[in-house]
C-alpha cells in the first residue's frame, strides 16, 4: 500500500533525524562535556567523555548515511535507523526502571530516543526512495 501524499513527510523525517544525528554526534565528539553535564548525575567525572566521543563518531556516520547514500545503501541505513533508535529507547527505559540513572535523566533519554525512533519509523515507511 503506497501512500504518495506522505512521501514528503517521510523524507522530512529522515532529514530531521540526520540533522539530529549530525548535531548530537558533533557535540559528543567535539565538546563531550556539554552532553555529560546534561545527562550525568555527577558531571564532575570525565569517565563518560571517551564514550561520548565514540558514540559521536558513530552518530555522525549514521547521520551522513541518511543524507548521502542512495538506493540500496540508503534503504539499509533507513532499516538500521529503526533498529538503532528502538534499541536506544529500550536501553534508556531499562536503565531508568532499574535505577541506573536518576529519573530525570531517564525521562530525557527515553524521550529523545523515542522521538528519534518515531522519525526513523516514519522515514523508513514513507521516505522517497533515493
Amino acid at each position: 500500500m503506497d501512500r504518495p501524499t506522505l512521501r514528503p513527510c517521510g523524507t522530512a523525517a529522515l532529514r530531521t533525524l540526520a540533522a539530529i544525528r549530525l548535531v548530537n554526534g558533533t557535540l559528543a565528539l567535539v565538546v563531550p562535556g556539554f552532553l555529560v553535564r546534561r545527562t550525568s548525575a555527577d558531571p564532575g567525572t570525565t569517565d563518560s567523555y571517551y564514550a561520548f566521543r565514540l558514540v559521536g563518531v558513530r552518530t555522525i556516520v549514521l547521520g551522513s548515511d541518511l543524507l548521502l547514500l542512495t538506493g540500496e545503501g540508503q534503504a539499509r541505513a533507513r532499516d538500521q535507523a529503526v533498529l538503532i533508535h528502538a534499541t536506544d529507547t529500550v536501553c534508556a527505559l531499562v536503565a531508568g526502571l532499574r535505577g541506573q540513572q536518576p529519573a530525570w535523566i531517564a525521562r530525557v533519554t527515553v524521550g529523545i530516543s523515542a522521538v528519534n525512533t518515531a522519525l526513523a519509523v516514519v522515514g523508513r515507511r514513507w521516505a522517497r526512495p533515493s
